[in-house]
């Protein structure tokens, strides 16, 4: 059995080699490892080259690692497995200036350091950098001073889109002015945009390298990365930029905002699209799901491909497993989000239960935070909706009650336990639940009455006079379908011969060309324009129904009306529906008839509507004084609530609304024997099924995970002929944990080899822990690995460590005393707390 030495050894080289360095020639590409001269190498066999480790008279081996070129690029330092890489660390920075080498790698064969002896100290890395990528990285010569003394002003952007603006005749002509900025889409930064420019250059001032800007939905977070971009990439701190977003059609539209203002200086490219070329682009957009895919962002990058990652919406861009991505690169860090810490102020998160969506939420803001350096929550740069109201940047909604004492129950200790995912349904449980639900709670009448509450009591457009443009967001696919449905027929009988079913559109993953409606309904042609005025051009449909399509990154000034047809959990999403109606707009610019123009009484939107149909806002904000309060007339039916009033309506068997007995929406399966026969034939027999039809294998292929789920789960899930469940499929694959279904038709499909077991997704979440702790001292990552891996997967380890009861350890077989007095004292707090933070329990159950 190696020692210690020689097994560091044999995993640096495997890790050079991994990476696309050569001890050996290899046709016509000469070797590019050099060791010490004390140290020969005798043979091809990797393994054999852990013999000579650490033999030296200097206690370590230096590898140089050289260019195309022959000359030296980069130090590597090995230590042994129980050594802390960064002991030999000035030796190593002395060695590298005699090579007149700028790159220092230290490693012990699990834990990597890579260093810029130009930027400042070693980073964490979790796999070695290539060649190519290291000499491109090396192209740039950083000098933070540069970045902090450039000049950023209103105009920042505007000079790189049209750099000799001001010197023509249309800008100089004050009369002329606004119509110039107009028809050449020039973009200047407000006052709050520079001040949160001028807070990073700060910050940079101050040796920070990781930044937050905390700024509400509406004003401008796209168009102030943009600025960043440019201030790190003229300075020539920076040579590469990955921009992560975190949903499909948020990538076009990154990519096209970027075009509009930076084009002239800087390229654009979304990576899925330029795969071969993407080295080619200063600014790389892409989502963080498809570089966290079986991996692909160790497989097809390097950490030292991008200077600067920017991660929009960042508590959801690096959450969880994400956030992974994010650290794997080396170089200054933004987060852009527009959800802040102080909206769970008031939570209290030790007395949560485990199902309440706040607390998956808290765990994503502390992440964010403290990914971001700013463990004292207090961002780089905090603008709020409220200063945005107060500058006259933004508008607050006029929030309407228009709630009945049945619809908030949902939002009781006793209602809540009726909670439903999101379209994803990666819990076959909650996805049962949704369809109760909305089965259970939405019946036609309950959503007339919802419906024509929201047409009566809507904002009207200030020109045309008709319906303000509108955004309902619905319990699920379905029930988007019903409700665009009953508002067409309500708009035949308000408005007759005006619309053809056309008045409401669903727009959901469902349907074909989706994402272009909610493009079309921003450029108001969304099913024709002009409907009550020709020379008006706003949408013709006014209305679209969604379920979560058109709420991060939105952009769709003219909204005056959101209709909350559902109980919301998370604080993002109730902040990112709000913060579709928060911008400001003039009507007058979509009207071309100048006559009718001199008669629109107010043509700047100062208001919207926010109807609340199950108290969100109260979830929310404690004690929320409602703007305007409406009265639901009474359900007709027979039933008596406490009070005497009208109780729950049965109708058909369908609650009209929701009563106290939710446990009847329990259902007793009689498992049969034919039932109980779950094998590899009923898993190959389900994939046949699945890869045969032709709706699940388009929405596979176009991605729309959100469709696939949705579809299934209606269209394949608890059929007669078969009766294929997600429990059953699980017990089938025989893997040794939980799978979502989203995994299961990821391996159907062959976008996944196999299924990662149980400790393979233990050992990624431990190496993310060991990047973002660093465990000193490294001898005692053994132990603490043991011990993150039980508290994890074993509910009795976390019952003995959470109640302290420490002495019942000497009779688990799983985790024992002598385990525990291994781990160093300081880590057996550390461990648990960041686990409960970090890491999703769910994916680990049998």
């Amino acid at each position: 059995m190696p020692d210690k030495e020689a097994t560091a050894r044999i995993k640096i080289n495997k890790l050079l080699e991994a990476a696309g360095w050569r001890f050996f020639a290899d046709g016509s590409a000469p070797a590019n490892i050099r060791l010490e001269p004390s140290v020969t190498i005798k043979s091809t066999d990797l393994d054999a080259l852990g013999a000579n480790f650490e033999k030296s008279t200097k206690g370590f081996v230096d590898f140089l690692l050289l260019d195309a070129k022959g000359f030296p690029l980069l130090v590597l330092e090995a230590k042994a497995e129980g050594k802390n890489p960064l002991v030999g660390k000035e030796q190593a920075r002395k060695y590298a200036k005699s090579q007149n080498c700028r790159f220092v790698m230290l490693s012990n064969g699990n834990l990597h350091y890579f260093w810029d002896l130009e930027r400042g100290s070693p980073y964490v890395i979790t796999s070695f950098p290539t060649p190519d990528s290291v000499t491109g990285y090396q192209k740039v010569t950083p000098n933070p001073q540069r970045l902090i003394e450039e000049q950023v002003g209103e105009d920042y952007i505007v000079r790189t889109q049209r750099p000799n603006y001001a010197a023509e005749a249309a800008w100089q002509n004050e009369a002329e002015r606004p119509g110039y900025i107009q028809v050449n889409k020039l973009r200047f930064l407000r006052p709050y945009q520079l001040k949160a420019i001028h807070s990073l250059q700060t910050a940079v001032g101050d040796g920070k390298d990781r930044f937050l800007f905390e700024m509400a939905t509406g004003t401008g977070k796209t168009l102030t990365a943009a600025a960043v971009i440019k201030l790190f990439l003229r300075s020539g701190n920076v040579r590469r930029v990955l921009f992560l977003v975190d949903r499909l059609e948020l990538e076009d539209q990154a990519k096209k905002s970027f075009n509009d203002v930076l084009s002239t200086d800087y390229q654009t490219v979304i990576y899925k699209e330029n795969r071969d070329d993407w080295r080619r682009a200063e600014v790389v957009v892409t989502t963080v799901q498809s570089l966290l895919f079986n991996n692909k962002y160790q497989k097809m990058f390097s950490p030292t491909d991008f200077d600067l990652v920017i991660s929009d919406e960042a508590h959801r861009s690096i959450g969880g497993n994400a956030r992974a991505v994010f650290d794997y690169f080396i170089g200054y860090k933004l987060g852009l989000t527009a959800t802040p810490r102080d909206y769970l102020r008031r939570f209290d998160c030790a007395n949560a239960g485990t199902r309440d969506p706040r607390e998956a939420e808290r765990r994503l803001l502390l992440d964010t935070y403290r990914t971001f350096g700013c463990e004292n929550s207090q961002p780089t740069f905090r603008y709020s909706l409220l200063d945005g109201v107060k500058e006259g940047f933004l508008i607050n909604p006029t929030v309407v009650d228009a709630r009945t004492e049945v619809t908030t129950t949902l939002l009781s200790e006793e209602g809540f336990v009726v909670s439903f995912t999101d379209d994803a349904g990666e819990d076959q449980q909650q996805a049962f639940k949704q369809r109760e639900f909305e089965k259970r709670f939405f019946a036609d009448t309950t959503n007339q009455l919802l419906c024509k509450t929201f047409l009566e009591n809507a904002l009207r457009d200030p020109v045309s006079g008709e319906i303000g443009k509108s955004i309902i967001f619905a319990v699920s696919q379905n029930h988007a379908a019903k409700l665009a449905q009953i508002l067409n027929q309500m708009a035949d009988r308000l408005f007759p011969a005006k619309y053809q079913s056309d008045f409401a559109v669903q727009v959901t993953s469902q349907i074909p060309d989706a994402q272009q409606f909610t493009i079309n309904f921003a450029n108001n042609n969304l099913l024709g324009s002009g409907n009550f005025i020709p020379t008006y051009k706003t949408s013709k449909a006014r209305i679209c129904v969604t379920v979560g399509m058109m709420t991060t990154g939105y952009d769709c000034t003219d909204i005056l009306n959101i209709g909350l047809f559902r109980p919301i959990f998370s604080p993002t999403d109730f902040i990112q529906i709000k913060g579709r109606g928060t911008r400001k707009h003039d009507f007058r610019a979509a009207l071309f008839d100048d006559t009718i123009k001199e008669g629109v009484q107010q043509p700047i939107k100062t208001a919207f509507k926010l109807f609340d149909f199950f108290a969100n806002c109260e979830y929310f904000e404690e004690d929320f004084n409602y703007d305007e309060v409406l009265k639901l007339p009474p359900s007709k039916g027979k039933g008596s609530d406490d009070g005497g009033g009208q109780g729950p309506v049965v109708v058909g068997g369908t609650y009209e609304h929701l009563g106290a007995d939710i446990l009847a929406s329990m259902r007793v399966e009689e498992i049969t024997a034919e039932g109980m026969k779950i094998d590899r034939m009923f898993f190959e027999k389900f994939e046949d099924v699945v890869r045969a039809n032709d709706t699940v294998a388009a929405a596979v292929e176009a991605g729309q995970w959100d469709r696939v789920i949705d579809y299934v789960n209606r269209e394949v899930f608890d059929k007669p002929e078969e009766y294929y469940t997600l429990d059953k499929l699980r017990k089938a694959a025989a893997v040794d944990r939980r799978l979502t279904l989203r995994e299961i038709l990821e391996k159907v499909f062959g976008l996944i080899p196999r299924f990662k077991s149980k400790d393979e997704l233990l050992e990624e979440e431990f190496s993310k822990f060991v990047a973002d702790r660093v465990p000193e001292p490294p001898s005692a990552i053994p132990a603490i690995k043991t011990y993150f891996k039980a508290y994890v997967t074993s509910n009795r380890v976390r019952d003995i460590i959470d109640s302290k009861h420490f002495t019942d350890l000497a009779t688990n077989p799983f985790f024992t005393t002598r385990d525990f007095r291994d781990v160093p004292q300081q880590y057996r707090t550390l461990v648990p707390e960041y686990i409960k933070d970090y890491v999703s329990l769910n994916q680990f159950a049998p």
